[in-house]
């Protein structure tokens, strides 16, 4: 019976018998193949009635946990290339921005550039303006806002991360249907001027969340704020 079940087929010229005299003439296959293990199961040892193999349950749970670092590792290098993607995306906006020929450049290659280089589906630029500059906004898209809109939609903080959202109009214009997600950067242009508002929205619901890291966001944002007001003029 035995002899039967070792040479049961296991393809069309390989029995079970073949790997098992193949295993004898290398015993340091395992060695060279140590990924293997983790799909052998161990046999449980039989050392009478109401005796456990301690042996093969602790073999069981190493083998589960080294399931569990395998796919936390694999879960980290995808993070950490996630990351340095990000990372790139955002060196290569910063040097557009400083690239700019002229300050309508500099506002048309936020509001049109930044979404494609950033792969997100919109960006906007905001400023509170008590004396709107219409053509500007016009020409390239800036988005004008009332006195203290800004502080009432950030309140105290720098950065806001919202997921599950609907696009605000007055910031994304027409775009607004699009976003379910975004990231919301204040800009302090100048101690004296107006403050302004960095918006990125994704049509993904989890694309930005609260809990995500914003030190990205906060130089492209630093970045931003030295472009703007060197064409400005503007004082720190």
């Amino acid at each position: 019976m035995g002899r039967e079940h070792i040479t049961r087929p296991l393809g069309e010229d390989l029995t079970a018998e073949d790997v098992a005299a193949y295993l004898r003439e290398h015993p340091d296959f395992l060695v060279q193949h140590p990924d293997l293990i983790g799909h052998l199961t161990p046999p449980a040892l039989h050392r009478g009635d109401g005796v456990a193999d301690m042996q093969f349950f602790m073999l069981q749970r190493l083998r589960g946990e080294v399931g569990r670092l395998s796919d936390q590792q694999r879960e980290l290098i995808a993070t950490t290339r996630a990351n340095l993607n990000n990372q790139n995306r955002v060196h290569a906006a910063a040097l557009f921005l400083l690239d700019a020929s002229s300050f309508e450049h500099l506002i048309q290659t936020i509001t049109t550039d930044l979404a494609v280089l950033l792969d997100l589906d919109v960006a906007a630029l905001a400023v509170e303006s008590q004396v709107p500059e219409i053509g500007l906004a016009a020409r390239t898209g800036l988005k004008l806002l009332e006195a203290g809109d800004i502080g009432t939609i950030l309140g105290r903080r720098d950065v806001l991360l919202r997921d599950n959202v609907v696009g605000a109009p007055e910031i994304y214009g027409p775009a607004a249907a699009l976003v379910r997600s975004e990231a919301l950067v204040r800009l302090r242009l100048s101690g004296d001027g107006p403050q302004g508002l960095l918006a990125f929205g994704s049509r993904e619901p989890d694309m930005f969340h609260p809990g995500q890291g914003t030190e990205l966001l906060t130089f492209l944002a630093r970045v931003m704020e030295r472009c703007i007001r060197s064409w400005l003029d503007l004082p720190r």
